[in-house]
């Protein structure tokens, strides 16, 4: 394995649709995300987040009456993700199909133009299931992104969708062959698992992790939940949300989150940085004091759940890993 030190960014679930949209029709990209976030985004070498919505112009909404949101960014809300400095997105998650196949394919297309790759969703179901591989100063990084909500969204032979995995049940022995045999130097796979709005991650969703570890995962980094979960030995289980226009839960606190920044040596990773972040409506800065102290208290209660121990440093929540 190459030598060297990688920093990956994670965010959770982005959603640049609706009211996002309707702000990017008065404001510029720029305006959606505070200069203190990008700056932090900027000290990783590579950053991965979950697109949870379509970008596209085109489409019609998915024929289910039962479902209560859609969301499709405009063409111009890539350019948020390129100030950041995003290289691939997931797109497997429960709103790619929001607006059908043709706003998904968009969707691949535009990131595509922009030079953000994307995993967990594409024109075949083996599109779908396709890691994306990046390059960093000479290490290989495999991405695989996989969601467990809706079955209806599931790609197949001939019809666009996501990579859909039925986590509850088992965890398919074509993801255990695929982090298995991805020869990349780090491999980190990306679930969108569980409900919304938990505040711990569910036994099934702990299960899955723990096979996906053994099947040879460098790294999990999970969403699904809006609320950042707990994290443990190379398993980050919730990501919890980056930006959107979501009404907040006064308990759970939606609107507070975290931005991390996993560091690999050579090849493993040794420390996780969380970054506090506030989601004020359509727009995502950092921290104030009282927001930072909330933020700490529950990731601190949450990581001790899972017998991880979290330290402040710089305004940080640290997590050392051994450098095995």
């Amino acid at each position: 394995m190459p030598a060297g030190t990688l920093t990956l960014a994670l965010a959770g679930d982005t959603m640049l649709g609706r009211g996002v949209a309707e702000r990017l029709a008065h404001v510029p990209p720029p305006q959606l995300f505070a200069d203190e976030v990008v700056a932090v985004a900027h000290e990783a070498d590579l950053f991965l987040l979950n697109l949870e919505c379509a970008i596209s112009e085109r489409g019609e909404r998915w024929p289910d009456p039962r479902k209560p949101f859609y969301f499709r960014a405009p063409l111009i809300a890539i350019e948020a993700l390129t100030r950041l400095g995003v290289d691939c997105a997931t797109l497997a998650n429960n709103h790619a199909l929001d607006f059908g196949a043709t706003a998904l394919l968009d969707t691949i297309d535009h990131l595509s133009d922009a030079g953000i790759a994307c995993v967990g969703a594409g024109a075949t179901e083996a599109a779908a299931h396709a890691p994306a591989i990046l390059e960093k100063g000479g290490i290989r990084v495999g991405l695989i992104g996989v969601t467990d909500h809706p079955s209806e969204y599931a790609a197949g032979d001939e019809n666009p969708g996501v990579a859909y995995v039925d986590l509850r049940r088992s965890v398919p022995s074509w993801l255990k062959e695929t982090v298995h045999d991805l020869r990349t130097d780090v491999v980190v796979v990306s679930p969108h698992w569980g409900p919304n709005m938990v505040a711990e991650p569910e036994p099934h969703v702990r299960r899955a992790a723990a096979e996906l570890r053994g099947s040879g995962a460098t790294l999990i980094a999970g969403h699904s939940a809006h609320i950042f979960h707990g994290v443990t030995d190379g398993v980050l289980y919730d990501l919890g949300d980056f930006i959107d226009d979501y009404a907040t839960n006064r308990h759970l606190r939606n609107d507070l989150g975290l931005l991390f920044l996993v560091t690999f040596r050579d090849c493993r990773p040794i420390r996780v940085e969380a970054v506090p972040l506030a989601l004020d409506y359509c727009f995502t800065r950092l921290a104030n004091r009282d927001e930072t102290a909330w933020i700490t208290a529950r990731f601190r209660r949450a990581c001790a759940d899972l017998g991880t121990s979290v330290d402040t440093r710089g305004g940080r929540l640290v997590i050392d890993w051994p450098d095995r």
